[in-house]
């Protein structure tokens, strides 16, 4: 049978090879359980472990952009096609775990990394399979179980990530549960899993209210919250590559990303050329009083229902006609006006015309809250 936490209700069953369960003291026994019998196993099993997990997230790398974007309502599906890929490829595993020994005439330090034990995830819903992909790995490389509380509006790609990722491990003889989840997720759940006893570290990816929990849980926290990074072009770039770019990254999953470019400061000398540049990339370039719709249209928190949306679909929204290549909206602003300073995870661009290039700086340090994301 299933070893019982003292602490648990001795009449509380755990079903065998299942991701989700009824009840967070539930979700955490197994998870708990799983990572002690992971510890057992030795690093060259988490490494097998980490393989499958790649494995599963490049197979399932299409089916689950599809999914999230299905659930969800926000961005492309082969841009969340190629965020699932990354993260099976691209994410650390055992490797990046190296002990290390200084001798010296005082004696000898041997440095080993243990893990902390049971993680508690909680993922966005503007990235939502691609973290359950990254985390699964890196967590699991390092010996942790994680109880993941989605997105209560990604519920059912993040547990089809979490399944097809458990199945992965126990195919090749690891502990199932290692990815554990709680029914009907919701902010008493979160809240509750976050508090819990066997919980020791809490990594949370969301909004400010997110974040400001995990920090305040008692719990060791990694959190990132919103980004909002500035783009800076002076005389000196290679206007036509830079406005590539910036297209590209505003433009990427619908700039559902918070480390895409959210605004751009550029010098006032190349601002014409610049915005010429957008134009031919894919971007609309708004008038000023399709920029008065625009405003109207995401006032007032309006913008939440725009999340992750394309630039066709809040341009016919505001009912202004644009070309249907069109994948950015770029419009002229002050730096100090709300597009400039919130972040907006669609693709708008609002761009500022400084005079030199430490006006820039400084405008775009400001806009971000001089978080150094410019």
């Amino acid at each position: 049978g299933v070893p019982r936490d003292k602490s648990v209700d001795p009449k509380m069953l755990i079903p065998s090879g299942t991701v989700v369960f009824s009840t967070v003291d539930q979700a955490v026994l197994a998870a708990k359980t799983a990572q002690a019998e992971l510890m057992q196993l030795g690093r060259p099993k988490r490494e097998e472990i980490v393989g499958a997990i790649r494995q599963a997230g490049l197979d399932n790398a299409l089916a689950l952009a599809q999914l999230a974007v299905e659930d969800t309502g926000m961005g492309v599906v082969d841009h969340k096609r190629q965020k699932n890929e990354g993260a099976a490829d691209m994410s650390f595993g055992t490797e990046d775990l190296i002990s290390e020994a200084t001798t010296g005439d005082n004696g000898t330090l041997l440095i080993e990394y243990v893990p902390f034990g049971v993680i508690n995830s909680i993922t966005p819903t503007t990235n939502p399979t691609s973290t359950v992909i990254n985390h699964a790995i890196i967590m699991i490389a390092a010996g942790n179980s994680i109880v993941f509380s989605p997105h209560p509006n990604a519920q059912k790609c993040t547990v089809e990530t979490m399944r097809i990722i458990n199945d992965a491990i126990v195919s090749i003889g690891g502990p199932s549960n290692l990815l554990t989840a709680v029914q009907n997720a919701t902010l008493r759940t979160a809240k509750e899993i976050m508090d819990h006893n066997d919980v020791a570290m809490v990594v949370a990816t969301g909004g400010k209210s997110v974040v400001k929990a995990a920090l305040t849980s008692g719990k060791k926290s990694i959190t990132a919250g919103p980004g909002n990074p500035p783009v800076v072009i002076d005389e000196s770039a290679d206007l036509a590559k830079a406005a590539k770019d910036v297209i590209e990254g505003a433009s990427f999953d619908n700039n559902l990303l918070c480390i895409g470019e959210k605004s751009l400061f550029v010098v006032d000398s190349v601002a014409n050329d610049v915005m010429q540049e957008l134009k031919q990339g894919g971007g609309y370039i708004l008038s000023a009083n399709e920029l008065r719709s625009l405003e109207t249209l995401l006032k007032d928190g309006a913008e939440k229902d725009f999340i992750g949306k394309g630039a066709t679909v809040i341009l016919n929204a505001a009912k202004i006609n644009a070309p249907a290549n069109v994948v950015v909206i770029v419009v002229e602003v002050d730096k100090d006006h709300i597009f400039v300073i919130d972040e907006y995870l669609m693709p708008l661009l609002p761009v500022v015309r400084v005079q030199s290039f430490d006006d820039a700086v400084k405008g775009a340090l400001a806009s971000e809250g001089n978080r150094n994301h410019t």
